[in-house]
């Protein structure tokens, strides 16, 4: 009882890990990337098989609990889609698709509760649903190719493939479990735990930005004058690797349309003006201009305008809280520690130097006139 009573509570916090990657899809993505709805099917059916396996699911009902799984025999259907979304760019969702899902989610429903009534129809639905994970699973990893060599040039591409190829390799370990007639308590709870496994890997994806490349290297100079952007700027920096036309098109929108300014700014929001793919624009502010993470790009422009305004003469009455808002910071509090970080001083300082070395030129000029 006691066992028993630990895989449910083993199973309640995969769920809720679960609901959490739902959440942060639907509410920080869903706008911005395509697969995110995806996503969260994907995170819909994981929660649904933690609860269809668990201890003391009814086995053979087609009442309230075919919904649940539903969704999770329907799984290999939404994990293929998911892939394809992630990797290929000329993917969309058709209705045939909702067709596919139906049919092999319908398989799982069939085959799940109809052991005890007519187990001559439940036993070739089970197998058939079994070959269609495995062949699904295989469908999924096999999109990979087709976006690996933008996704491997960053840890966030590299580990989204690790955890495409975990997700897959493990639906296909239960399916053939399922068709070797092994023991499905532990094949069970043993999936179960390896999705949320899975389930807290993405929401450190997403939640976190795992630092790419080095950080870009500005300071102010002796005399508080507004330093230079750091030596890989978009002015100059274009990599054999990366389109041209995506470097101009991104440095128009930040040093033309200021960009940078807009409230809530995100890479996915970004990536949709740019009309490409987050994960490629993330990989050509990374690797091609050399910023740590997307942040560090933004408050690179943020920090060179508001610079440029505190030394500014004819801003020396504008108050430090105005410049740091309207160069896009949302408070003075980090505006104040990305200004220290990045020159050393605050803004107060950074205004009394500069002000202080106009002062000191000015009467340099008077006196050699």
């Amino acid at each position: 009882m006691a066992m028993t009573a630990l895989e449910l509570g083993l199973r309640g916090a995969v769920v809720a890990l679960f609901l959490v990657v739902c959440a942060v899809l639907l509410l920080r993505y869903a706008a911005v990337h395509r697969a995110a709805h995806l996503g969260a099917a994907m995170g819909v059916a994981g929660a649904a098989y933690a609860i269809t396996t668990a201890p003391f699911f009814p086995a053979s009902s087609f009442g309230w609990s075919s919904p649940f799984i539903a969704f999770a025999m329907g799984s290999p259907v939404i994990f293929w889609l998911w892939a394809r979304a992630m990797f290929d760019e000329r993917f969309a969702l058709r209705p045939w698709h909702a067709a596919v899902w139906t049919l092999v989610a319908g398989l799982g429903v069939v085959s799940h509760n109809c052991w005890t009534i007519w187990p001559d129809l439940a036993g070739p639905c089970g197998r058939a649903l079994a070959l269609a994970t495995i062949g699904f699973a295989v469908l999924g990893i096999a999109q990979i190719p087709k976006g690996w060599r933008t996704a491997v040039t960053t840890a966030r591409g590299r580990i989204l493939i690790a955890l495409l190829i975990g997700i897959g390799l493990q639906m296909m370990f239960a399916a053939a479990a399922g068709l070797a007639a092994m023991p499905t308590r532990s094949i069970s709870l043993s999936a179960a735990l390896a999705l949320g496994a899975f389930a807290l890997i993405a929401i450190w994806m997403m939640l976190f930005d795992p630092p790419e490349g080095q950080p870009a290297v500005a300071g102010v100079g002796g005399r508080g004058q507004a330093a230079p952007v750091a030596a890989r700027s978009l002015a100059n920096a274009a990599p054999p690797p990366f389109s041209q036309a995506a470097l101009n098109h991104l440095k128009h929108l930040m040093a033309t349309e200021r960009t940078y300014r807009q409230e809530g700014l995100t890479i996915g929001v970004l990536a949709v003006k740019l009309g490409m793919p987050e994960y490629r624009l993330r990989t050509l502010i990374n690797d091609g201009l050399g910023h740590r993470n997307f942040n560090a790009f933004l408050n690179r422009y943020r920090l060179d305008e508001a610079k440029a305004a505190l030394a500014d003469a004819g801003q020396a009455e504008v108050p430090v809280l105005t410049i740091a808002l309207d160069a896009g910071f949302q408070s003075l509090a980090p505006f104040n520690r990305a200004f220290k970080a990045d020159t050393g001083l605050t803004p107060t300082e950074f205004r009394r130097r500069a002000t202080a070395a106009q002062t000191t030129d000015a009467a340099e000029n008077a006196r050699s006139r």
